[in-house]
């Protein structure tokens, strides 16, 4: 039974979420090497995490898979 390595961030080493997750592959690429928290993420983007967040729930209605729950 395979178990799924937890994700971290490349700067902070935090556990990353779903969101934070998807919004890095969303933003950045599908393909992507190196993911960042919602904070730094944010940072990265220069943009606040409120944003992030907005842009996630804009995604999430407008259907995109990979912020589906489940």
């Amino acid at each position: 039974m395979k178990k799924d390595k937890a994700i971290r961030c490349y700067l902070c080493d935090k556990e990353l979420d779903k969101i934070a997750t998807a919004l890095n592959k969303k933003l950045i690429g599908k393909n992507i090497a190196r993911y960042y928290c919602l904070s730094c993420l944010a940072n990265y983007l220069d943009v606040t995490e409120e944003d992030l967040l907005a842009k996630a729930e804009e995604f999430k209605s407008q259907g995109c898979k990979l912020f589906q729950v489940g």
